[in-house]
């Protein structure tokens, strides 16, 4: 029976026959000869060439015998055929060099041979070179039945030859019993690093391996793969020994610079391939037995104490063997969003923030989220602030300026309060100091937005030409439109959020997103009153029992009923509904509430409900729902054949910093109708200071009331 080592060789070279036809087998040691001698000879070819069968392949074999030039000669009656006949060239002694060269022997003089031209060079063009290595091919064909640590030995002799390997595959001068390998036995099948692995995190494979007298054959695998000699140790001690040296020399090898001379007192791999089958490992650790990792990596963290080691972020590598990495990589990003490094912070966690440690745990998840919403916040603000100093004087820029660009940064803030509020572990020390900054200087930008802006507007004597006013949507988007019209009041909805909601609105036949100004003071009862029918030619604000309220012509608005009537009153064919009924209807039962109405008032007051309770928690935490139950609303009234939707607001709002009450602003005194966190409604008094004082007449109102608004507010 022909052994495995022929059969490849045969296989390879078939193969290579089959496509090239022509083989030029170079054998610098003189190692394959055996090879040659094993094949049967058929008869003889072109120029009396012997012919073998290799595989089911027919072929020509010719031998360098010495010269060069008489090989090329006896080729040429073969190659002058149109389609050359297969033939194998065996050219024992040297080996193929670059550029058209070959290497001779060595000479006891020399280790290495001198460099000859090979005459060769067109053979090798077009066929095919073959140049095995002895070694290479036997280590392959016994890993069939043996450990890597057998099998170094077997291969260790110099004076290796093809029939010694052979006898190995053959099992000459020994049973199979004795031959087969014992770890295997106990272990089962696999590489020899897979078998490691298995052995590591199994403590109960010890007595097995014990009873079979398999533990030397194993921690001379350990050595002969790894490079740790393990000697006169138990298997218990001699796992701890190879999971400290594996572990330790992942992170020594990952760390960039000089490892701490801490890290010393486990030793290191003799060679690069030893490094790199202990990375290898660990590798193969976390992704085949990542519990028992965990456990592993965080015992020797505190047996050796890493996090003492005060390790520098910038020196550690791609790979967080420890568990104490991935804290010293986020506290790194922390610290460089608090110095407003936020291109690099960001960096940083898109390479990091998804790792063994990472994986595991929501949690840690989580924060390095957040160190990336961070770091997008902060990377807007400082991109917006120096753009507020370019802005013309006119009230119409700094609208335009926000609409078009400065936006993105509360889309920003939005999306870091609303994951903030969902977090389950509380931010870290480093990380709490960074969202303290990054809050505050988002505040500045506010600050510097409405200070801006105020300044244009009191220059402009309260008016912005040219941008659509808030009274002005009815009569212009809705009034205007032929077909049936859905009109959004959704309580607080920020202009970033309508940008939101135009991209889950993706696929519409149109979209817009057009700014539009809004009525002063900005509370509900006044920005809700603004966007109904006859707003748009007589709007004004008054005293109303002690209250503020919206007057359109004759009709007096404080509140939600009013507007409903009044709305009615104008359009009598117009259905109210509230967004979660909305949401929690049939299709069919929508279409059965709405009949054929052509206007369909739908309401929403979840964000500015949500804002007053709780600090705004609540609200932080379903912005994002609120927004995804507006582009669902619009979709389920486009199936009842509604053609046409309006989305629009009362006001916007800020998640600031919130102010505790010495903060606000103080109380002007005379005869107050109503106060609230961002303006004061009254007669006289004193304005102030840090505050501005507008009367009625100056917004355009019939009233005699004066206003008063924080600045920078």
């Amino acid at each position: 029976m022909m052994h495995g080592l022929h059969q490849h060789i045969a296989s390879t070279l078939d193969r290579l026959l089959r496509e090239r036809r022509i083989v030029v087998f170079y054998d610098l040691r003189e190692e394959f000869r055996p090879f040659l001698d094993e094949l049967d000879v058929v008869g003889t070819g072109v120029g009396d060439l012997p012919r073998v069968c290799i595989h089911d392949t027919l072929t020509h074999v010719a031998r360098f015998e010495g010269s060069f030039f008489a090989l090329k000669a006896a080729m040429e009656p073969i190659l002058a055929a149109p389609r050359p006949e297969p033939v194998l060239i065996y050219v024992p002694g040297y080996a193929k060099e670059r550029l058209g060269k070959l290497r001779a022997p060595a000479t006891p003089n020399t280790a290495q041979g001198k460099d000859v031209w090979n005459v060769l060079f067109e053979l090798d063009c077009a066929g095919k070179s073959y140049e095995p290595s002895l070694r290479g091919l036997a280590r392959n064909e016994l890993r069939r039945r043996y450990t890597d640590g057998d099998i170094d030995e077997m291969l260790a002799l110099e004076s290796l030859t093809y029939h010694d390997v052979v006898r190995f595959l053959l099992d000459e001068g020994g049973g199979a019993d004795e031959s087969t390998s014992l770890v295997r036995l106990v272990l089962g099948g696999g590489s020899s690093e897979e078998l490691i692995c298995r052995w590591l995190t199994d403590e109960a494979c010890d007595s097995d391996l014990e009873t079979k007298q398999a533990a030397p054959e194993l921690l001379k695998l350990v050595q002969a793969r790894l490079g740790l000699a393990l000697s006169d140790v138990s298997l218990a001690k001699a796992r701890h020994q190879t999971l400290r040296y594996v572990l330790v020399n992942e992170l020594r090898s990952d760390l960039g610079g000089q490892a701490p001379g801490q890290l010393d007192v486990v030793p290191a791999p003799p060679t690069k391939e030893e490094l790199q089958r202990v990375r290898d490992v660990t590798e193969r650790l976390r992704r085949e037995h990542p519990d028992a990792y965990s456990d592993i990596a965080d015992g020797i963290e505190r047996e050796l104490n890493l996090p003492a080691l005060k390790l520098d972020a910038e020196a550690l590598g791609t790979i967080d063997t420890f568990r104490f990495e991935e804290a010293v990589l986020l506290e790194h990003a922390a610290n460089m969003i608090a110095d407003t490094y936020y291109d690099r912070a960001l960096e940083l966690v898109v390479e990091r923030r998804r790792s063994f440690w990472v994986d595991r745990s929501l949690g840690r998840l989580g924060l390095w989220e957040t160190c990336r919403l961070m770091a997008e916040l902060g990377r807007e603000v400082g991109r917006v602030r120096p753009l507020l100093k370019q802005t013309a004087g006119t009230p119409k820029s700094w609208v335009e300026g926000y609409a078009i660009d400065w936006y993105r940064a509360d889309l920003a803030q939005r999306a870091l309060e609303s994951w903030v509020a969902k977090l389950e572990d509380e931010p870290e020390p480093a990380l709490e100091k960074a969202l303290g900054l990054v809050r505050r200087n988002h505040e500045t930008l506010l600050k510097e937005m409405t200070e801006g802006y105020t300044a244009a507007l009191a220059a402009a004597g309260w008016s912005v030409s040219d941008v659509l006013h808030q009274t002005r949507i009815y009569p212009e988007l809705v009034e205007s439109v032929r077909g049936r019209v859905a009109y959004f009041f959704v309580d607080a909805m920020r202009f970033e959020m309508a940008a939101d909601l135009i991209e889950q609105l993706e696929g519409a036949l149109e979209l817009r997103l057009v700014p539009a100004v809004g009525g002063l003071p900005s509370i509900t009862p006044i920005g809700m009153a603004a966007l109904l029918g006859g707003a748009s030619s007589s709007f004004s604000v008054v005293d109303h029992k002690g209250k503020l309220a919206a007057r359109i012509g004759d009709t007096i608005l404080p509140g939600l009923a009013e507007r409903m009537k009044y709305l009615k009153a104008v359009r009598p064919e117009a259905v109210d509904i509230d967004l979660g009924e909305l949401l929690q209807k049939s299709t069919r039962a929508l279409e059965k509430r709405l009949a054929d109405a052509p206007l369909v008032i739908v309401r929403s007051q979840s964000i500015d409900g949500l804002g007053e309770m709780d600090g705004g928690l609540l609200a932080r935490q379903i912005m994002d729902t609120v927004i995804g139950n507006l582009a669902r609303a619009v979709r389920k009234l486009a199936r009842t054949g509604i053609e046409h939707f309006v989305v629009t607001a009362d006001h916007g709002h800020q998640f600031s910093i919130r102010k505790e009450e010495d903060m606000l602003m103080d109380k002007p005194g005379g005869d107050a109708v109503d106060q609230h966190r961002r303006c004061w409604a009254g007669r006289g008094g004193q304005t102030p200071a840090a505050a501005m004082r507008v009367s009625g007449a100056d917004l355009g109102y019939d009233t005699d009331l004066d206003f008063i608004f924080p600045n920078g507010h």
